[in-house]
């Protein structure tokens, strides 16, 4: 489908209304610093007319992205990737529940595509509203110990919610045993395999409670036919390897191997819509920030960069880009970061040990006993100010949970 064929909707009055105040509304928290307006102006415009996501997603073709891990990055790419068509919709600052979206559709007008993130618990009221073409689904995971629901029960919520739209074509990470059996039921199945390193919430099947046994091959149920789907697409260190065989390099300014796996995921996406690896490919490479994540900055003569780790297995992602260089761990308990610290303690930090390491942020203590349990020396400071201070010129890793970031960004005066 070119731009030039999209079906422009007429919107019934109350939805343009609608929009129009969530425009409006957008613009002025921008103008006023008071933020991105990705979710003030969705907000208001959902008051207005309940219906208004599913009036602006009308005549679009969409794609969803939900993941507990990656998501905004593979939204970033998946969008790069379908530029190739024309314009995209996007809420590129992660606003990732109904009123980011509607913002997002809002604000982009007319566009022919839209591109998606998706936060796992809201994935079903969003299919029903938006009608996608497309919905990747990347992981499952534990995240936000205090308020978020069991990996298993998450699992079976995006289960129901593929049986429940037959239409949709689903782009599914045939690593991820939980994310297996939720797509299995779908009609149309794309495969990717962009690996699973952290497996600690996926040892027990979803469909028999039986041991799930992993091999060199995949994985498979030892009490059930639930094992690893065939992949069409695989990303192999630098490269990936499409449904022909064909073997594309992918040099992105992304770090680490897991933005290999985003870009294999972005690459099956896009080509449901009809484009091809070699023409996505470049615009892949880029992608050098995603709201601020992997930014690197100069701040008094030391290059500083920024990842964000919000649960166990972001954090082993962390540690894999994070260059050997003094490092800042920033945990906070706010309630965008869920309010238990527990998962601390499923974090392997030893691949810490043997840089300068300094722990802050609200809940620095617990960030530092856990590091006192894992025989990872470190120093306290009160802010990122002294950390940059406390270190010598030259490279500054920063890995933080999502406030630390965010406080962390302002201290750089958001220029990210």
């Amino acid at each position: 489908m070119t731009e030039g064929a999209f079906t422009r909707q007429r919107l019934p009055l109350r939805a343009k209304l609608a929009s129009a105040v969530s425009r409006s509304a957008g613009a002025l928290s921008r103008a006023t610093g008071r933020g991105d307006g990705s979710v003030i102006g969705g907000r208001l415009g959902m008051l207005i007319d309940p219906d208004l996501l599913a009036h602006l997603a009308a005549g679009r073709r969409i794609a969803l992205i939900s993941g507990t891990n990656g998501k905004t990055t593979t939204t970033r790419l998946t969008t790069a990737a379908m530029g190739v068509l024309g314009p995209v919709a996007t809420n590129s600052f992660g606003a990732n529940m109904p009123s980011g979206h509607t913002a997002a559709l809002a604000r982009a007008g007319h566009t022919p595509y839209a591109v998606l993130e998706v936060d796992e618990h809201y994935l079903a009221r969003v299919l029903a509203d938006t009608n996608p073409a497309v919905v990747a689904l990347l992981n499952l995971s534990r995240d936000q110990l205090d308020r978020a629901m069991e990996v298993a029960m998450m699992a079976t919520r995006w289960r129901e919610a593929v049986t429940a739209h037959p239409g949709v074509h689903v782009v599914a990470n045939a690593d991820d045993p939980m994310v297996a059996w939720a797509a299995l039921p779908a009609n149309d199945v794309t495969w990717f395999s962009a690996g699973q390193r952290w497996q600690e919430d996926s040892w027990v099947c979803p469909a028999c409670t039986s041991a799930i046994a992993r091999d060199g091959e995949g994985w498979a149920c030892a009490g059930c036919d639930l094992r690893r789907p065939q992949p069409q697409w695989t990303a192999e260190e630098d490269t990936v390897v499409g449904p022909d065989g064909a073997r594309y390099r992918v040099k992105l300014a992304l770090p680490g191997r897991v933005n290999v796996g985003n870009a294999a995921t972005a690459l099956a996406v896009a080509a449901r819509f009809g484009v091809r690896p070699a023409d996505a490919l470049p615009r892949l490479g880029e992608v050098a920030s995603v709201a601020g994540r992997y930014a690197q900055v100069e701040r008094d003569g030391r290059t500083v960069r920024l990842l964000l780790a919000k649960n166990p297995a972001s954090w082993l992602e962390a540690f894999d880009m994070a260059e050997p260089a003094p490092t800042l761990l920033a945990v906070n308990a706010r309630v965008p970061d869920g309010l238990d610290t527990s998962w601390l303690f499923d974090v392997d930090f030893s691949p810490l040990r043997g840089r300068p390491v300094m722990v802050t942020g609200d809940r620095a203590l617990d960030l530092a006993v856990r590091l006192e349990v894992n025989q990872v020396p470190f120093t306290h400071v009160a802010s990122f100010a002294d950390a940059v201070l406390a270190v010598p010129p030259g490279r500054l890793e920063v890995i933080a949970n999502y406030t630390a970031f965010q406080d962390i960004r302002a201290e750089l005066d958001r220029v990210l």
